[in-house]
Protein backbone atom coordinates (compact mmCIF):
# COMPACT_ATOMS: atom_id res chain seq x y z
CA UNK A 1 0.00 0.00 0.00
CA UNK A 2 1.39 3.45 -1.11
CA UNK A 3 1.19 6.14 0.91
CA UNK A 4 -0.65 9.01 -0.82
CA UNK A 5 -1.69 12.43 0.05
CA UNK A 6 -4.52 12.39 -1.96
CA UNK A 7 -5.17 16.24 -2.14
CA UNK A 8 -1.49 17.23 -3.15
CA UNK A 9 -1.82 14.23 -5.52
CA UNK A 10 -4.65 15.93 -7.04
CA UNK A 11 -3.51 19.42 -7.31
CA UNK A 12 0.07 18.15 -9.18
CA UNK A 13 -2.17 15.85 -11.66
CA UNK A 14 -4.27 18.87 -12.52
CA UNK A 15 -1.53 21.64 -12.79
CA UNK A 16 -0.07 18.55 -15.52
CA UNK A 17 -3.82 18.28 -16.84
CA UNK A 18 -4.01 22.28 -17.39
CA UNK A 19 -0.68 22.06 -19.44
CA UNK A 20 -1.75 18.80 -21.38
CA UNK A 21 -3.35 20.08 -24.75
CA UNK A 22 -4.28 16.52 -25.75
CA UNK A 23 -6.72 15.78 -23.05
CA UNK A 24 -10.34 16.49 -23.23
CA UNK A 25 -12.88 16.38 -20.48
CA UNK A 26 -13.29 12.68 -21.38
CA UNK A 27 -10.07 11.68 -20.54
CA UNK A 28 -10.12 14.20 -17.09
CA UNK A 29 -13.57 12.54 -15.88
CA UNK A 30 -12.31 8.31 -16.90
CA UNK A 31 -9.15 9.41 -14.67
CA UNK A 32 -11.24 10.77 -11.91
CA UNK A 33 -12.98 7.48 -11.82
CA UNK A 34 -9.81 5.43 -12.09
CA UNK A 35 -8.73 7.50 -8.92
CA UNK A 36 -11.62 7.18 -6.67
CA UNK A 37 -11.83 3.26 -7.55
CA UNK A 38 -8.00 3.93 -6.19
CA UNK A 39 -8.94 5.48 -3.04
CA UNK A 40 -11.16 2.90 -2.74
CA UNK A 41 -8.74 0.05 -2.52
CA UNK A 42 -6.22 2.06 -0.35
CA UNK A 43 -4.38 3.10 -3.06
CA UNK A 44 -2.80 -0.23 -3.94
CA UNK A 45 -0.06 -0.23 -6.07
CA UNK A 46 -2.19 -2.03 -8.21
CA UNK A 47 -5.72 -3.33 -8.91
CA UNK A 48 -8.28 -4.75 -10.86
CA UNK A 49 -11.42 -2.50 -12.34
CA UNK A 50 -14.50 -3.39 -13.58
CA UNK A 51 -15.37 -1.63 -17.50
CA UNK A 52 -18.81 -1.43 -16.41
CA UNK A 53 -18.60 0.19 -12.91
CA UNK A 54 -15.65 2.73 -14.85
CA UNK A 55 -17.77 3.95 -17.11
CA UNK A 56 -21.02 4.69 -14.89
CA UNK A 57 -18.83 6.81 -12.52
CA UNK A 58 -17.11 8.47 -15.48
CA UNK A 59 -20.48 8.78 -17.38
CA UNK A 60 -18.57 7.12 -20.82
CA UNK A 61 -21.64 5.88 -22.43
CA UNK A 62 -19.55 4.29 -25.40
CA UNK A 63 -17.41 1.47 -25.16
CA UNK A 64 -14.69 2.60 -28.19
CA UNK A 65 -14.01 5.62 -26.50
CA UNK A 66 -13.68 3.89 -23.04
CA UNK A 67 -11.01 2.03 -24.94
CA UNK A 68 -9.31 4.42 -26.67
CA UNK A 69 -9.28 7.30 -23.33
CA UNK A 70 -8.28 4.45 -21.19
CA UNK A 71 -5.23 3.08 -23.73
CA UNK A 72 -4.01 7.21 -24.52
CA UNK A 73 -4.20 7.77 -20.75
CA UNK A 74 -1.97 4.72 -20.85
CA UNK A 75 0.40 6.02 -23.77
CA UNK A 76 0.75 9.44 -22.51
CA UNK A 77 1.40 7.83 -18.92
CA UNK A 78 -1.04 9.22 -17.16
CA UNK A 79 -1.92 5.50 -15.54
CA UNK A 80 0.02 1.86 -16.95
CA UNK A 81 -3.02 -0.56 -18.09
CA UNK A 82 -3.20 -3.96 -18.14
CA UNK A 83 -5.73 -5.10 -20.43
CA UNK A 84 -7.17 -8.58 -19.63
CA UNK A 85 -9.06 -9.40 -22.45
CA UNK A 86 -11.45 -11.92 -20.17
CA UNK A 87 -14.88 -11.57 -19.61
CA UNK A 88 -14.63 -12.89 -16.00
CA UNK A 89 -11.48 -10.87 -15.25
CA UNK A 90 -11.17 -7.28 -14.80
CA UNK A 91 -8.30 -5.50 -15.84
CA UNK A 92 -5.22 -4.25 -13.62
CA UNK A 93 -4.53 -0.34 -13.25
CA UNK A 94 -1.41 1.15 -11.77
CA UNK A 95 -1.53 4.59 -10.88
CA UNK A 96 1.67 7.07 -10.57
CA UNK A 97 1.84 9.13 -7.72
CA UNK A 98 1.64 13.39 -8.75
CA UNK A 99 2.08 13.86 -4.85
CA UNK A 100 5.42 12.44 -4.33
CA UNK A 101 8.03 14.20 -2.45
CA UNK A 102 11.08 13.60 -4.19
CA UNK A 103 10.81 16.50 -6.84
CA UNK A 104 11.91 14.79 -9.30
CA UNK A 105 9.98 14.05 -12.90
CA UNK A 106 7.75 11.16 -12.12
CA UNK A 107 8.21 9.52 -15.55
CA UNK A 108 11.79 8.19 -17.39
CA UNK A 109 10.62 10.24 -20.15
CA UNK A 110 8.34 12.77 -20.90
CA UNK A 111 5.24 13.30 -23.32
CA UNK A 112 5.53 13.85 -27.28
CA UNK A 113 4.69 17.40 -26.24
CA UNK A 114 8.12 17.91 -24.47
CA UNK A 115 6.33 18.84 -20.88
CA UNK A 116 7.93 16.84 -18.08
CA UNK A 117 5.46 15.59 -15.41
CA UNK A 118 7.05 17.29 -12.48
CA UNK A 119 5.92 16.74 -8.70
CA UNK A 120 4.13 19.43 -6.83
CA UNK A 121 5.26 18.14 -3.64
CA UNK A 122 8.43 19.25 -1.82
CA UNK A 123 7.74 17.77 1.64
CA UNK A 124 7.61 14.92 3.64
CA UNK A 125 4.19 13.69 3.81
CA UNK A 126 3.67 13.01 7.41
CA UNK A 127 -0.15 12.16 7.59
CA UNK A 128 -2.60 9.96 6.55
CA UNK A 129 -6.00 10.16 5.25
CA UNK A 130 -8.15 9.12 8.40
CA UNK A 131 -11.71 10.57 7.03
CA UNK A 132 -12.16 7.48 5.24
CA UNK A 133 -16.13 7.18 4.66
CA UNK A 134 -16.10 3.96 3.14
CA UNK A 135 -17.92 2.65 6.09
CA UNK A 136 -18.05 3.15 9.92
CA UNK A 137 -15.35 1.79 12.42
CA UNK A 138 -18.27 0.34 14.61
CA UNK A 139 -22.04 -0.07 15.28
CA UNK A 140 -21.66 2.76 17.39
CA UNK A 141 -20.83 5.58 15.10
CA UNK A 142 -23.79 4.55 13.14
CA UNK A 143 -26.08 4.82 15.84
CA UNK A 144 -24.81 8.21 16.58
CA UNK A 145 -25.49 9.21 13.74
CA UNK A 146 -28.89 7.78 13.39
CA UNK A 147 -29.66 9.66 16.50
CA UNK A 148 -28.17 12.88 15.10
CA UNK A 149 -31.03 12.62 12.04
CA UNK A 150 -33.24 12.41 14.72
CA UNK A 151 -33.70 8.21 13.66
CA UNK A 152 -33.98 5.24 16.27
CA UNK A 153 -31.41 2.68 17.20
CA UNK A 154 -33.08 -0.26 15.93
CA UNK A 155 -32.98 1.67 12.37
CA UNK A 156 -29.18 2.16 12.38
CA UNK A 157 -28.65 -1.51 13.67
CA UNK A 158 -30.70 -2.43 10.65
CA UNK A 159 -28.51 -0.50 8.16
CA UNK A 160 -25.32 -1.86 9.75
CA UNK A 161 -26.15 -4.97 10.34
CA UNK A 162 -27.56 -5.40 6.56
CA UNK A 163 -24.38 -3.52 4.74
CA UNK A 164 -22.17 -5.51 7.82
CA UNK A 165 -23.25 -8.38 5.80
CA UNK A 166 -22.40 -7.89 2.32
CA UNK A 167 -19.15 -6.20 3.31
CA UNK A 168 -20.19 -2.71 2.78
CA UNK A 169 -21.02 -2.72 -0.99
CA UNK A 170 -24.28 -1.56 -3.08
CA UNK A 171 -25.94 -4.14 -4.32
CA UNK A 172 -23.68 -6.53 -3.01
CA UNK A 173 -20.56 -5.27 -5.46
CA UNK A 174 -19.76 -1.93 -6.01
CA UNK A 175 -17.70 -0.56 -2.67
CA UNK A 176 -19.38 2.33 -0.43
CA UNK A 177 -17.83 5.71 -0.88
CA UNK A 178 -19.58 7.20 1.58
CA UNK A 179 -22.07 5.33 4.23
CA UNK A 180 -23.28 8.42 5.10
CA UNK A 181 -24.91 9.59 2.19
CA UNK A 182 -25.59 5.29 1.94
CA UNK A 183 -26.94 5.82 5.28
CA UNK A 184 -29.02 9.02 4.73
CA UNK A 185 -31.00 6.98 1.46
CA UNK A 186 -31.41 4.14 3.54
CA UNK A 187 -33.85 6.98 5.61
CA UNK A 188 -35.54 8.37 2.59
CA UNK A 189 -36.68 4.54 1.79
CA UNK A 190 -37.48 3.41 5.03
CA UNK A 191 -39.62 6.61 5.16
CA UNK A 192 -41.13 5.89 1.76
CA UNK A 193 -42.11 2.56 3.03
CA UNK A 194 -43.48 3.60 6.00
CA UNK A 195 -45.74 6.33 4.13
CA UNK A 196 -47.04 3.26 1.90
CA UNK A 197 -47.95 1.31 4.49
CA UNK A 198 -49.83 4.17 6.91
CA UNK A 199 -52.43 4.81 3.54
CA UNK A 200 -55.55 3.11 3.30
CA UNK A 201 -57.83 3.50 0.10
CA UNK A 202 -60.21 5.89 0.96
CA UNK A 203 -63.15 3.43 0.10
CA UNK A 204 -61.74 1.60 3.17
CA UNK A 205 -62.24 4.01 5.54
CA UNK A 206 -65.51 4.95 3.91
CA UNK A 207 -67.20 1.64 4.55
CA UNK A 208 -65.83 1.21 8.00
CA UNK A 209 -67.51 4.45 8.65
CA UNK A 210 -70.96 3.08 8.02
CA UNK A 211 -72.98 1.29 10.46
CA UNK A 212 -72.74 -2.05 9.84
CA UNK A 213 -76.09 -4.13 10.31
CA UNK A 214 -78.17 -0.86 9.84
CA UNK A 215 -80.15 0.28 6.37
CA UNK A 216 -78.40 3.65 5.80
CA UNK A 217 -80.78 4.91 3.27
CA UNK A 218 -83.66 5.04 6.19
CA UNK A 219 -84.09 8.09 8.29
CA UNK A 220 -86.02 7.99 11.62
CA UNK A 221 -86.88 11.70 11.29
CA UNK A 222 -90.14 12.58 9.49
CA UNK A 223 -89.60 14.45 6.65
CA UNK A 224 -92.05 16.61 4.17
CA UNK A 225 -91.32 16.03 0.22
CA UNK A 226 -93.52 18.72 -0.78
CA UNK A 227 -91.00 21.49 0.76
CA UNK A 228 -88.26 22.03 -2.74
CA UNK A 229 -84.99 21.15 -1.80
Amino acid sequence: MQKVNYIKHLKGVFIQFSKDNRLNPTHISLYVALFQIWNSNRFLEEFYINREEVMSFSKIGSKSRYHKCIKELNHWQYIIYYPSHNPFKGSKIKMFDFGTTSGQVLYPSSPKNGQALVSINKHIQTNKNINKLDKPKNEKIVIDFFKKENWPKIEAQKFFNHYQGIGWKVGGKTKIVNWQATAKNWMLKAEEIKNKQSYKPVSQNSVSSLTRGQDNLKTTKNKSYNKPL
